[in-house]
């Protein structure tokens, strides 16, 4: 049975009314949207609905969450304009001092992850692919084998754009859309990353709305697991610059790929903190999988005929694992004493023969 509609809004709106700052306020939405919450809840019972159940309660718990969160970001905006009025009563900024020349730059650890991850990749013959970062539905959605009545939709946390399309159109929440714009526009065989930002409606110390991801590709004739589990290993060997790096896959679900597959790594407790190499403990770094065959089939090719693997990764929560950080808010918090802590320099280029983590 699906709860009363008019009474859950009527308390989350109220809960957003009284939220009394920013924390309180995420709570709220947290409680309401997050991946656990109550309109989340209801939004993943669809799947399970008959059409015609579907076709009455669908509208219904869509339009409660879009109240919901219009009703979040009016009063963020509200809380977020009274703090900063706040702010600007109460400091001030003498524009006349003289600018710090002596101060060194430093590269920021999500561009060495990633000048890291294109120099590893480029040597197993991986090229690097781009594409928008507003998507529209079709290619962040559909044709990933994840239909507008998919379950995995409110997985996503998606930000929709307002105004009129073609196409709904979204802010990426995966580099996955790139793999088919390459497998739309090139012919096999193809091995390309995808690295880039994406964004989703999440914010806690190891998630951020906005993110970086990179997503590995491979089509061909003849393409096994084998390939994918070979590829993986070499990748995090070169990465954490330990040959000890002991892989688990264990089954999973990707609407996108079947069979479907997550990656741990193992780790030792050395001094109270877990370090990679060994197998005391297990660390979940990847998603990967065989790229299912309607995704195959989406991009116009032969799925009897060509087979590929796909793998993705968060590049903060990779950058997080090798230099020992503990937050993913600080990578956005653009607070200099950070960067410059564990910031590198700009002369060390990473290169399979010098190091990657130089």
């Amino acid at each position: 049975m699906t709860p009363d509609l008019e009474q859950l809004r009527a308390d989350l709106l109220a809960a957003i009314d009284a939220a009394a700052g920013l924390d309180a306020l995420d709570a709220v939405r947290v409680h309401a949207l997050g991946k656990q919450g109550a309109v989340t809840g209801l939004l993943k019972t669809l799947g399970g609905m008959t059409p015609e159940q579907r076709q009455v309660e669908g509208p219904r718990i869509h339009a409660l969450r879009e109240s919901v969160t219009e009703a979040i970001a009016t009063r963020k905006a509200g809380l977020e304009q009274a703090a900063l009025d706040a702010r600007l009563a109460s400091e001030t900024l003498d524009m006349t001092l003289p600018v710090d020349r002596t101060a060194p730059g430093s590269v920021h650890p999500v561009s060495q992850v990633m000048d890291e991850l294109a120099e590893i990749f480029a040597d197993l013959g991986f090229a690097v692919a781009t594409g928008p970062e507003i998507e529209d539905d079709w290619h962040n959605f559909t044709a990933l084998n994840i239909p507008e009545t998919h379950p995995a939709r409110a997985m996503h946390d998606t930000f929709y754009l307002a105004g009129e399309h073609e196409r709904p159109m979204v802010l990426r929440t995966h580099t996955s859309p790139v793999q088919i714009r390459t497998m739309l526009s090139q012919k096999p065989p193809i091995r390309i990353i995808a690295p880039g930002r994406v964004y989703r409606s999440d914010s806690d110390a190891t998630h951020t709305p906005m993110f970086h991801q990179i997503e590995g590709l491979v089509i061909d004739k003849g393409i096994t697991l084998a390939h994918l589990k070979w590829t993986l290993e070499t990748f995090l060997k070169a990465f954490f610059e330990r040959e000890d790096i002991v892989l688990r896959l264990r089954p999973s679900y990707f609407p996108f790929t079947e069979p479907s597959a997550e990656v741990d790594i193992g780790y030792t407790m050395q001094k109270g903190k877990r370090v990679v190499g060994g197998s005391e403990g297990w660390m979940e770094v990847l998603g990967s999988g065989m790229v299912h065959p309607k995704v195959i089939a989406a991009c116009g090719l032969d799925p009897d005929e060509y087979q590929g693997f796909a793998f993705g990764t968060g590049v903060d929560r990779l950058a997080m694992l090798k230099y020992g950080m503990d937050d993913l808010r600080a990578f956005f918090d653009g607070d200099l004493r950070w960067l410059k802590h564990y910031g590198f320099s700009a002369l060390d280029v990473p290169t399979l023969s010098g190091g990657v983590g130089a």
